[in-house]
């Protein structure tokens, strides 16, 4: 039994270390807008890299809600080229806020979660 388990610790520790080769490289996975006015939508941007030998496709994008959406192209990113995903907030309500955005790209086994947060106020600026 020991045996057993040690077997599954070692499969289990490797498997972590084949994911940190990552195929795609993001300069950041979370954006914070900060203080925002209420009823102005706000977008950022981030910014990934093909670190992968083929070209690398964004499946989808999918946003936790509708008061967020991620754009993106659908053109193939070559190897060691960049490019982005746009996310924009629709700030209709007042209050703190934290979404989130899947990425699932081609032939990636696991999804990229990014994450936008911020604050809308009524008053601008405060």
């Amino acid at each position: 039994m020991k045996k057993i388990l040690f077997f599954a610790a070692l499969l289990m520790s490797l498997s972590t270390f084949a994911q940190t080769d990552k195929d795609v490289q993001f300069t950041s996975l979370k954006y914070s807008f900060g203080k925002i006015p209420k009823d102005k939508p706000v977008t950022t941007e981030f910014k990934f890299v093909n670190n992968s030998s083929k070209p690398l496709i964004i499946e989808n994008a999918t946003a936790e809600c509708g008061c967020t959406s991620p754009e993106y192209s659908k053109a193939p990113v070559l190897k060691g080229k960049s490019g982005t995903i746009k996310v924009t907030y629709n700030a209709a309500n007042e209050g703190q806020f934290t979404k989130k955005v899947t990425v699932k790209f081609a032939n990636v086994a696991e999804p990229v979660i990014l994450e936008i947060s911020g604050e809308v106020n009524t008053k601008t600026g405060k």
